[in-house]
């Protein structure tokens, strides 16, 4: 017997899709002083846009804010929004660190994307905007 979906079967997808065409979630940053959030999303997934095969990885964003923080769902929806499209490590890097740069307007931002070797080779995107020494050196994952 095959099962019937429910109502709440692609609600998984329409909240990625929404993250990928919406502004990102953010609100107002809670304090005066001077800070780093730093953000890991160890599942980010793509499509090579050359081979058509699934591209992993890690996407870490370090920030200073300013007048704003990204919620954290909102953040993790948009780097799922990824997980179909075809596009390349370089591209996605910096178009996450334009996006995020735009939407929260900090003092400083790095996105780095850390990717599953693939062929032998390790990929590290390192993408900064803004005051990029307020961010501790970044050690690559070795896997």
């Amino acid at each position: 017997m095959q099962a019937t979906p429910n109502a709440d079967h692609q609600y998984g997808d329409r909240a990625i899709h929404q993250a990928a065409t919406e502004p990102l979630e953010k609100w107002p940053n809670p304090s005066a002083n001077p800070y780093t959030i730093h953000l890991e999303h160890p599942e980010f997934t793509s499509i090579c846009p050359r081979s058509g095969y699934p591209d992993f990885g890690t996407i870490v964003v370090d920030y200073q804010p300013d007048d704003w923080v990204v919620e954290l769902k909102a953040f993790k929806l948009y780097i799922n929004s990824f997980r179909d499209r075809r596009i390349s490590h370089e591209t996605v890097t910096n178009e996450i660190c334009d996006r995020l740069w735009t939407e929260l307007t900090p003092v400083g931002l790095r996105v780095i994307g850390d990717y599953t070797r693939r062929g032998g080779v390790k990929t590290v995107i390192t993408v900064c905007k803004g005051d990029s020494q307020l961010f501790v050196p970044y050690t690559a994952n070795t896997l």
